[in-house]
């Protein structure tokens, strides 16, 4: 953990892995993310959606739940929103995150723990660079908070990548 973990903040990020299981369920990949806007109200949830035939890599969690956000809320009430998320998030859902304006990031897994988990299974390619690195190749800060809950975050993936 690199830093400490508020209760909203837990709460939150619970919720995600809650999202992450329900994906699991669908037969999709146990990735969860969730999107409050400044008052902490979640405006999208969303799991991860990169299966064929429906879905397609890049709607991972992060992505799916970051565009909604963009969608409801617009540039301006992108102002102080957060992405909770069960995994740290990869260099093309850190894009997104960017792009789409959201000003903090709190995750579970962090990447290097993912891999533990996934080993080199086809379906997940992790990259071993860090969203803090790829922020902070930007042009505004973006503060992130994680890895947090890190075992409870690992159980949707027991057993699934084997």
């Amino acid at each position: 953990m690199t830093d400490d973990l508020l209760p909203a903040d837990a709460e939150l990020l619970r919720e995600s892995l809650l999202v992450a299981e329900r994906s699991r369920a669908e037969g999709k990949h146990p990735f969860g993310a969730v999107v409050t806007d400044a008052a902490g109200t979640i405006v999208a949830s969303f799991g991860n959606n990169s299966l064929p035939p429906e879905g397609d890599p890049t709607q991972h969690a992060e992505m799916r739940a970051v565009a909604a956000a963009f969608r409801a809320l617009g540039a301006e009430g992108m102002a102080g929103s957060t992405l909770y998320t069960s995994a740290e998030p990869c260099a093309m859902c850190s894009g997104a995150v960017y792009w789409t304006g959201i000003d903090r990031v709190v995750y579970a897994l962090s990447e290097r723990r993912l891999l533990e988990l996934t080993g080199d299974h086809p379906e997940n390619p992790t990259f071993s660079l860090p969203c803090r690195e790829v922020f902070a190749r930007g042009q505004r800060e973006i503060a992130v908070s994680g890895p947090h809950l890190e075992d409870e975050a690992a159980q949707a993936h027991l057993g699934f990548w084997n």
